[in-house]
């Protein structure tokens, strides 16, 4: 079973969320259907996941992706490759072809119908992803390599890497970026249930919508996990009531939650309200993968 934990803005409790809900599977995976719980970090412009974490790493492996290099020896200046290119990555210029690598979407269109064949592909970097195991826990840990301009080529690898470690029992969690732009789509592209984090305040609520939105939009199924609840804000709870979507767990808003996460802790040691709602959490979820 795959899932992605998303939110609409950052801050709203997703990474949290998905540390300590792997953390609570991992603890007591020998009374549920998984044989392992695997946690992967595709927030890759900012990957903190592993700061809550104190695992041995394993494996390291560069990402790359492709963008064309020009070579004027046999171009013909004929424009094949600016015509076909969609994303504006070549300009034609009087007496030579300009790259732009960053504007690449490596589709290798210009190359493949360059005429004299002046566009070679070469790798350029784009990130790594990190393994790290302790037991019956994997975590996988993608980071953007810094100044690349889209985290979507990165998070397209880190699937495809992952690819070779996944067992047909597994569960796997994918802590996804915040928002609802191209990378939250790609990290939500293999998950087969989207667990939408809702931070109950107005500009949560608004931020939620537009991530639900999105999620319809793919049609993708998704739950709801309002987290900082006070009971004090009830706009999330009704909308959610009238859109029809599940609601599987209520996290309180608690000051030592707070006190840990600045010091790299997770909560489901120590707050045990918070973990029984985690474990409520995990029963549903389970439900679901029968």
């Amino acid at each position: 079973m795959k899932i992605a934990i998303a939110s609409g803005k950052g801050g709203a409790g997703k990474t949290s969320l998905a540390v300590n809900l792997a953390s609570y599977v991992a603890n007591v995976i020998g009374t549920l259907p998984f044989e392992r719980v695997t946690l992967v970090d595709l927030d890759v412009e900012e990957p903190n996941s592993g700061l809550f974490l104190n695992m041995q790493m394993l494996e390291k492996e560069n990402i790359k992706r492709y963008v064309p290099e020009y070579s004027e020896i046999n171009c013909t200046l004929c424009g094949k490759c600016k015509e076909v290119c969609n994303f504006n990555a070549i300009a034609l210029l009087p007496k030579n072809i300009l790259v732009f690598p960053d504007l690449c979407h490596s589709c290798f269109a210009c190359s493949e119908l360059c005429p004299t064949g002046s566009l070679g592909m070469v790798e350029k970097l784009t990130g790594t992803i990190s393994r790290f195991i302790e037991g019956s826990f994997d975590f996988f840990e993608a980071r953007l390599e810094i100044g690349e301009p889209s985290a979507v080529p990165l998070i397209k690898g880190a699937h495809n890497f992952l690819k070779s470690y996944q067992s047909r029992n597994g569960l796997y969690i994918y802590d996804c970026p915040p928002g609802t732009s191209c990378s939250v789509i790609e990290s939500v592209k293999e998950a087969d249930l989207v667990v939408l984090v809702a931070e109950a305040t107005p500009f949560g609520f608004h931020d939620f919508k537009l991530a639900l939105e999105t999620m319809e939009s793919i049609q993708k199924e998704y739950v709801v996990v309002i987290n900082k609840a006070t009971g004090d804000y009830h706009e999330i709870e009704e909308y959610c009531t009238r859109k029809n979507c599940e609601i599987i767990a209520r996290i309180p808003f608690v000051r030592e939650v707070s006190e840990l996460y600045s010091i790299g802790k997770i909560f489901i040691d120590s707050v045990i309200p918070l973990r029984e709602e985690i474990a409520r959490m995990v029963t549903r979820l389970s439900a679901r993968n029968v």
